[in-house]
């Protein structure tokens, strides 16, 4: 089964990428910048794809011949902006997604109901979730709380 791991340059995508290799799975990622995975000890054991979520055309590329992909996109710009930009990311990958016959989309979430009075991020999160799953591709979506470990942001913030 081959999956793309968008993120893979991201604390979570960064993990996972070696936890689907362990386990079989054929691993593309998809990136902006490629440059950013030379040093990851698993660079070699997966194919890196160039795309950018707000580019149609090259998500097409990206999941073309894949069965699945973890979705693990998102803004933490500090200018609201980031809510229009994770909007049309979601939109565009939805679109792509069901265009390319995708089985599964894996999509990482944030806590919270939709009754909560949540926070910018996470209100935008769950908006981003009810994109995905709008379209025909189903999607299994984890919740996850603010993730801290060596090397997250969420860590180095607190560490400095």
């Amino acid at each position: 089964m081959k999956v793309l791991v968008t993120g893979a340059t991201g604390y979570i995508g960064g993990r996972l990428v070696p936890r689907l290799l362990e386990r079989g799975f054929q691993v593309r990622c998809m990136t902006r910048d490629p440059a950013r995975l030379t040093l990851d000890p698993w660079r070699d054991q997966v194919e890196v794809v160039a795309a950018d979520a707000l580019e149609p055309d090259t998500l097409r590329v990206a999941l073309s011949g894949c069965n699945a992909a973890y979705y693990l996109i998102h803004g933490m710009e500090a200018s609201e902006e980031y809510v229009e930009l994770d909007r049309i990311a979601a939109e565009n990958f939805r679109d792509a997604a069901d265009e390319a016959g995708l089985e599964r989309i894996i999509f990482l979430g944030g806590l919270g109901s939709d009754d909560d009075e949540l926070s910018m991020h996470l209100r935008s999160r769950h908006e981003v979730g009810r994109i995905l799953a709008s379209g025909s591709t189903p999607v299994t979506e984890f919740r996850a709380a603010v993730i801290i470990g060596s090397g997250s942001m969420s860590f180095e913030m607190i560490r400095h």
